[in-house]
């Protein structure tokens, strides 16, 4: 679906005040005591009030603003709309960061055109940044952002947020030989290692167990910052799975060569 510029516009308002939304669910517990669940699974998957209220309050406003549009949201699923648009929610991504009190945290909001993500925002609150990106570019409350120039794995920052996201021999082994060949190796960070890549201070991102709404809207702000995001395989990211992101395409190219025959 082909938005204009001034569609793109009024959809960029509207997801800062998702944001805004999100953020005042969110920060009266963000530090403080509150019971954590674990959804299960193969890693420990916590989720708090926090997360399910800042879900439940974006997706009143998209119910009320867009009814036609399509909601996909990590804790309450699918909506699906009549329209090819569909808001893409991670109300709390890093929700471990959040438990243990450290700000490596944020909201993630995507728009999807049926096709790709073609705007994102990363919220944090607490620090008082609010990651932007489309078509036209990316921004951090309003400035710009840009990669830096990193053709080298021998010269470059890479994180990750854990190295237990690896679910097989091979893909931990890719990822190793990859981290093996880094200037340093930094883990945790989530949403926020992505949006520092954007920022110039990280090089590369790879990551493996990830879900749609963990990586969509990360990736036009590492885009509109002159970035290159995919699958380990160099096809689309949106769908998650294993990631990779880099600031430089000329390291990207060389990474996925790496992990391309792990995926």
């Amino acid at each position: 679906m082909s938005l204009s510029a001034d569609q793109i516009g009024e959809f960029q308002a509207f997801a800062e005040q998702l944001a805004d939304a999100a953020a005042a669910a969110i920060q009266p517990y963000f530090r403080a005591s509150l019971a954590v669940e674990d959804k299960g699974g193969r890693l420990y998957d916590p989720v708090t009030i926090a997360d399910k209220a800042a879900e439940d309050a974006m997706r009143a406003l998209i119910a009320q603003r867009y009814p036609e549009h399509g909601i996909l949201g990590e804790e309450a699923g699918i909506a699906v709309g009549s329209s090819p648009l569909t808001w893409v929610l991670d109300p709390i991504d890093g929700t471990r960061a959040f438990i243990t009190g450290l700000p490596l945290w944020g909201t993630l909001i995507a728009l999807n055109d049926g096709t790709r993500p073609l705007l994102g925002v990363m919220n944090q609150p607490f620090t008082g940044e609010r990651f932007v990106g489309t078509p036209a570019g990316a921004w951090r409350s309003g400035t710009r952002l840009k990669t830096r120039p990193c053709a080298d794995l021998a010269s470059a920052t890479l994180m990750c947020t854990t190295p237990d996201m690896f679910d097989t021999a091979e893909r931990k082994a890719a990822f190793e030989a990859v981290a093996g060949r880094a200037r340093l190796l930094r883990y945790g960070g989530d949403c926020y290692a992505y949006c520092m890549l954007a920022s110039g201070f990280v090089d590369v991102i790879v990551e493996a167990s990830l879900q749609p709404y963990d990586v969509q809207a990360l990736m036009p702000i590492i885009e509109g910052a002159g970035g290159v995001i995919t699958a380990w395989d160099g096809s689309s990211a949106q769908h998650g799975g294993c990631v990779v992101a880099c600031g430089d395409p000329a390291l990207h190219a060389q990474v996925v060569q790496m992990l391309r025959a792990a995926m």
